[in-house]
């Protein structure tokens, strides 16, 4: 047996005004035996580098001689909104589609973020299984985000192991606020749309490696590695908390300082009409709106942010699925 192979390669995603090629590595490891391919991304959202790290991570542990099939990786899928530690790229680059996640699969005459999509759609299009790795606000409980029904990106969640599932709906069966903020053109949606399991861990924080998180999500793909016979062994048995609903917030209702209930902590089961926290005017002292929940779930984000504008989510609220 051989030790199967690992090449890197520069891959030009798009050309800027300048006439300089925008480029990025797409890493790709082959093993000697015939098996899946797994596409694996990260950094769309140039902010979010927790994946970034998590991909560096799993190269150095990834197992080139027990490897049966191929892993694509792409450690740094938007080189604009990393090299800016931003969400989004500049209105002068691409003013109709700003949000990366947002146009799959792409367009090769598209603007700037569509033919960058469109570039890297040509692996996507290959693969078996997909895992686009996010990571949300400082204070959010890791996840991982599937299509609702879709039992084969169920599979690969539960597989990739954080203690909490979260199943989106989407297309028709979602509500108009998914639509209305083009979630249908997310990575993830159309790729799973195509047939392809994929999946969007969040596995918390930006700007910052957390290694807590970033070794939940190195070992969390090596098990779908596993699941998927790209390597020998078991995947886990673990215990999952399965909830549903994406878009279940609570935002401020206007703009002030915001105090958050200091008694609550992400993973708290919480009732209709609990008490998330306070927002302040920070001048007057006057309390301008008491936050509370509209449905019962568990809190999987907390803001700890103290200057929100209106609209700004305060927290996320999922719905407990039965099992």
């Amino acid at each position: 047996m051989s030790d199967g192979t690992h090449t890197a390669e520069e891959v030009a995603l798009a050309r800027l005004p300048s006439g300089v090629e925008l480029t990025t590595t797409v890493h790709t490891y082959r093993g000697d035996e015939p098996g899946p391919t797994l596409y694996v991304q990260a950094a769309q959202h140039g902010r979010e580098v927790n994946g970034t790290e998590v991909l560096r991570r799993f190269h150095d542990r990834l197992p080139l001689e027990s490897l049966s099939g191929t892993v694509i990786a792409v450690p740094v899928a938007n080189p604009l909104t990393f090299d800016r530690v931003s969400y989004t790229t500049p209105e002068q680059l691409d003013s109709v589609n700003p949000n990366m996640n947002r146009i799959w699969p792409g367009d090769g005459e598209g603007t700037l973020h569509q033919r960058m999509a469109a570039r890297l759609w040509e692996y996507v299009a290959a693969a078996d299984a997909l895992v686009d790795l996010h990571t949300g606000s400082p204070d959010m409980l890791p996840h991982v985000v599937y299509r609702e029904g879709d039992e084969r990106s169920r599979a690969l969640a539960d597989a990739f192991g954080t203690d909490l599932l979260l199943a989106e709906q989407a297309h028709e069966d979602a509500t108009d606020e998914w639509h209305r903020r083009g979630f249908a053109g997310k990575l993830r949606v159309a790729a799973a749309s195509e047939g392809i399991p994929s999946i969007t861990p969040e596995l918390a924080h930006n700007k910052q490696i957390l290694e807590e998180v970033v070794t939940e999500g190195v070992e969390g793909l090596l098990d779908v590695c596993r699941y998927l016979d790209l390597l020998p062994g078991d995947v886990p048995d673990r215990d999952r908390i399965l909830v549903r609903n994406h878009l279940g917030q609570v935002t401020a209702a206007d703009a002030g300082l915001f105090r958050p209930n200091p008694s609550l902590e992400v993973g708290d089961s919480i009732a209709v009409g609990a008490a998330i926290g306070t927002i302040y005017h920070p001048t007057t002292y006057e309390p301008l709106q008491e936050a509370r929940t509209d449905q019962e779930g568990v809190l999987y984000a907390l803001t700890r942010e103290a200057t929100v504008t209106a609209g700004d989510r305060l927290a996320s609220v999922a719905l407990p699925v039965e099992q």
